[in-house]
């Protein structure tokens, strides 16, 4: 009896360190959020190791396993509280976009010439328009 109860044990103990290691990697990797799924696989992992480090007497094991227990059962309890508060909280009214409004001051406006191309090349008869202009204004 003293053995399936060791080989039963021995399997919890594997299965604890099959948890801890796969959410850790999934969520070193970024395959999964460290959210609820990933504290529950914690929890349910370091259960596993207290009970399998319990049978064997390595106490360390149990100790720093009974504080990884308690780590993840405050995180699910906090995350589950969170959760509560936010389908507690009333929906906030969509906010309505304001209308634009004109500058309380007035915006001058300059107005210029600006020559865009120069007088023809050497030997070219001036002529009078032979420059192009723009016509722009700018708000200051």
């Amino acid at each position: 009896m003293d053995n399936i109860v060791g080989l039963w044990l021995d399997i919890a103990g594997w299965g604890g360190a099959v948890a801890i290691l796969a959410s850790y990697l999934s969520v070193s990797m970024g395959w999964l959020r460290a959210g609820r799924r990933f504290q529950a696989a914690n929890l349910v992992g370091s259960v596993a190791f207290i009970v399998n480090g319990s049978y064997y007497g390595a106490w360390p094991s149990v100790v720093t396993n009974v504080a990884w227990f308690v780590i993840s059962a405050v995180a699910l309890v906090r995350m589950q509280r969170a959760a509560s508060r936010a389908a507690q909280a009333p929906e906030a009214a969509p906010v309505e976009a304001a209308a634009p409004q004109a500058p309380a001051h007035p915006v001058p406006v300059v107005t210029a010439s600006v020559p865009l191309v120069p007088v023809p090349a050497e030997g070219w008869p001036r002529l009078p328009g032979d420059e192009l202009t723009l016509d722009y204004k700018v708000r200051t």
